[in-house]
């Protein structure tokens, strides 16, 4: 169901794009389009179903933008702002420079919004709160509404389609099975996409948070079990215990082998001597010294044995000589060394965050 009304002025001022494309009940979808002038006041609108089976969110969205892009190009409009509400999308025409060359709808849906987009002078996205496209979206649930010829609310009609779209990789032929809810947003994404985003924050030294933009929902390690590996469970007990214990109160094996991390105020109630503070790592048993942190000097004092160590040892040169390959800087208040991968030359060490 179809209503519009044609512009033919040819200004060069900047229009907006509204644009929502909807799925309710029974796989019915919909979407919606309005195209305004500088003033926000209306140009264009025009709505109407989206027929298919099995359509999803996202491409429900594409199939809205593209429309709506379409009819921006017919009237003759040179410069448009798009506003999104749905991150995917913005995230797609914000960083996209390459055609897609797979060929499933959604991706020649992208490829078709690209090519469109290439015809004006400039178009710009906008990433926005739902309630900025108000026009769009009464516009799709007034389709919707005709459709199943009855009146809902919107949080009843909006829901997950039977097949579900990973908002990381854009697969949009997943079943439920095999999609994954980070369990305090709920958020969706496919169980591949978190295993991924897992491991590369678990590498960061970091507690997993939901990859949503704008979320701050911690991910839980029981939560996460069924997709990590014995390394990666490992990696995010580790993180979680460094977290639990003040940088300044961390001490970690020097032996090579180990590396566990303990508390300096916990081994010192087991130290044998106050004075030369001697425990043993919590993990393999080796003696240590936690003056020193180095294994422990039998038949010296902590005093003694700086005198006869005043130089760094073999490994503490070949650590050193890498961290200058490598451009690492040391922290001057944890002494963690950090790498810079891309940005600026600004680093900031995350346990100052």
């Amino acid at each position: 169901m179809l209503k519009g009304f044609t512009h033919s002025s040819t200004s060069p001022q900047l229009c907006s794009l509204y644009f929502k494309g909807l799925v309710g009940d029974d796989s019915l979808a919909g979407f919606g389009v309005a195209i305004c002038g500088h003033r926000d006041d209306i140009l264009f609108q025009l709505n109407g179903p989206i027929h298919g089976s099995d359509i999803t969110v996202l491409e429900a969205e594409l199939i809205a933008l593209k429309r709506g892009l379409t009819e921006a190009a017919g009237l003759g409009i040179d410069h448009i702002s798009i506003y999104c509400d749905y991150y995917p999308i913005y995230e797609l025409i914000s960083f996209s420079g390459r055609f897609v060359t797979e060929e499933n709808k959604i991706a020649l849906l992208i490829n078709d919004v690209k090519r469109i987009r290439e015809g004006f002078k400039s178009s710009f996205p906008i990433f926005v709160a739902g309630n900025s496209i108000r026009y769009a979206y009464e516009l799709a649930r007034a389709t919707i509404v005709s459709e199943i010829r009855r009146h809902v609310d919107p949080p009843r009609y909006v829901k997950l389609a039977k097949k579900s779209t990973c908002p990381i990789c854009f697969d949009d032929d997943l079943k439920a099975e095999e999609m994954f809810c980070v369990g305090k947003c709920c958020h969706l994404y496919c169980s591949e996409c978190m295993k991924r985003h897992i491991e590369v924050k678990l590498l960061e030294g970091r507690v997993p948070r939901c990859p949503h933009y704008g979320c701050k929902s911690n991910m839980t390690l029981g939560s996460c079990a069924h997709l990590l590996t014995p390394k990666l469970r490992e990696m995010w007990e580790r993180n979680i215990k460094e977290d639990s214990i003040p940088v300044w109160d961390r001490f970690y094996c020097p032996k090579p082998s180990c590396s566990a991390l303990m508390s300096i105020t916990e081994l010192s109630k087991w130290a044998r001597e106050a004075e030369v503070r001697r425990c043993c790592c919590i993990k393999c048993g080796e003696s240590l010294c936690i003056n020193c942190k180095v294994p422990w000097h039998n038949n010296l004092s902590c005093n003694e044995y700086k005198r006869l160590h005043p130089n760094p040892t073999e490994n503490d040169e070949k650590f050193k000589d890498l961290a200058n390959q490598k451009m690492w800087r040391q922290c001057g208040k944890c002494q963690h060394m950090t790498e810079l991968s891309e940005g600026c030359i600004k680093v900031t060490c995350r346990y100052h965050l």
